[in-house]
């Protein structure tokens, strides 16, 4: 299998050398040369769900993982479960924060990790991960990438703009992992790390990748728990994703596009709405990022947009026709946390309600993704519910001491940090 750049200015690259270099050189992403049909496989009867995550890699890396290896590495990848969990009538949760960091990034984090760990067995030059994170992606990228030889992890985060214990995971994990608390947003740290990825004296001297999802090893594996869902679900009608860079969202398409019996989408987001507004109107018209409740989703430049329309071959009526959008309030959210909890003693997560909230009056099998556990934002839950208090899973994390370099949002500076760390 082959990746493209979707600028098309750039060679196709294999699984290995796609993964290690994350961004092709034109600044567009990797993706894949032909979309593969696994329709027969979602007809196996009793497929587990390590089965299933190694049949929808298995045609994207098999030329550069040997069947073993792949078959180690989603194992150890998909090592917690991924429950379907019934909130009312017709209207289902997949849980996604049973992982080690309580949230959705665990699948792809641990399975990037993997795999560059593996490709980098025999080679004596570290590696330096970059990666941006509006909350979520960089506790599960350092869980991820913790420890592991030859690699050096560089996490990037808007100073105040993340919750306390996604902070603490972000901050205090020490080894290989640093944090840098950029003073900006979220857009801003991303584009660190794009123009990092672009400069030639970086590239000349630190062995670069990325671990965001614009790495198509973060972001291919999110298809399996879309597979999944399919697959405990008779009938789906409509898959509720919480949006804020689209990784998720594409993914979900992608195993539609190879075979899972999905029907549609819904984007659902907060205030940073540029794709439902793109799918009202066409237009894709970004603007900065609005600080909400539901802070993995504050992004107003969603990087794998391109990728959205180069699974529809840019046909904005064929999108049309699988994607709609859904926007909430923070108002809302906090009605719809409390709403959910007296009606259906069920606690949502910020990003939850919106996928909850936008599936409530469809008919049929309708699942949302739970893509964080409610504990990742006690302080918004506390809102809602004053006398809630994180697990105790949390309190061992909660003591440890924060350690992070904070940094305004230049690149130069970035740049010096990174030549001279």
């Amino acid at each position: 299998m082959k990746f493209y750049s979707t600028n098309r200015k750039s060679d196709a690259v294999g699984f290995r050398n796609g993964v290690i270099k994350s961004l092709p050189s034109d600044n567009g992403l990797y993706f894949p040369e032909l979309i593969p049909d696994i329709k027969s496989v979602y007809q196996a009867s009793n497929l587990d769900l390590h089965s299933l995550g190694y049949e929808i890699l298995k045609p994207f890396c098999e030329r550069d993982i040997s069947k073993s290896k792949l078959a180690e590495i989603v194992e150890e990848t998909l090592s917690f479960d991924i429950p379907v969990v019934s909130v009312s009538d017709g209207i289902a949760a997949l849980e996604l924060f049973h992982g080690p960091t309580y949230a959705f990034k665990d699948v792809g984090a641990r399975f990037l990790a993997r795999c560059l760990g593996h490709f980098h067995e025999n080679e004596d030059k570290e590696v330096t991960i970059l990666v941006a994170t509006s909350g979520d992606t960089g506790g599960a990228v350092a869980s991820g990438f913790l420890g592991v030889d030859g690699v050096k992890v560089v996490i990037l985060y808007p100073s105040g703009k993340v919750s306390g214990l996604q902070e603490k995971q972000l901050t205090t994990q020490g080894q290989n992992i640093r944090a840098l608390e950029v003073s900006g947003t979220f857009d801003d740290c991303q584009d660190l790390v794009k123009k990092a990825f672009l400069d030639q004296e970086l590239n000349d001297h630190l062995n670069l990748s990325s671990a965001n999802s614009i790495n198509i090893a973060r972001w291919i594996p999110q298809s399996i728990y879309h597979g999944w869902a399919a697959l405990q679900v008779e009938n789906l009608k409509t898959v509720s994703v919480p949006s804020g860079n689209y990784g998720n969202l594409a993914a979900g398409v992608l195993a539609k596009k190879m075979g899972a019996p999905i029907q549609t989408f819904i984007a659902a987001t907060n205030a940073n709405d540029v794709v439902p507004r793109y799918l009202l109107s066409g237009k894709y018209e970004p603007k900065p990022t609005i600080a909400t409740y539901a802070n993995a989703m504050d992004v107003g430049k969603p990087s794998n947009f391109p990728r959205l329309l180069e699974l529809y071959n840019n046909d904005f009526d064929s999108l049309k026709l699988d994607i709609s959008g859904f926007t909430m309030s923070d108002s809302e959210i906090l009605d719809t946390i409390e709403s959910c909890w007296t009606e259906n003693s069920y606690l949502l997560d910020p990003h939850g309600a919106i996928g909850f909230k936008s599936i409530a009056q469809k008919e049929g099998n309708n699942i949302f993704l739970e893509t964080a556990h409610p504990c990742k934002f006690d302080d918004v839950i506390r809102k809602v519910r004053s006398d809630y208090e994180l697990p105790d899973f949390t309190s061992e994390l909660m003591k440890k001491e924060k350690k992070s370099t904070l940094m305004n949002a230049e690149f130069d500076l970035f740049k010096d940090y990174l030549l001279q760390s």
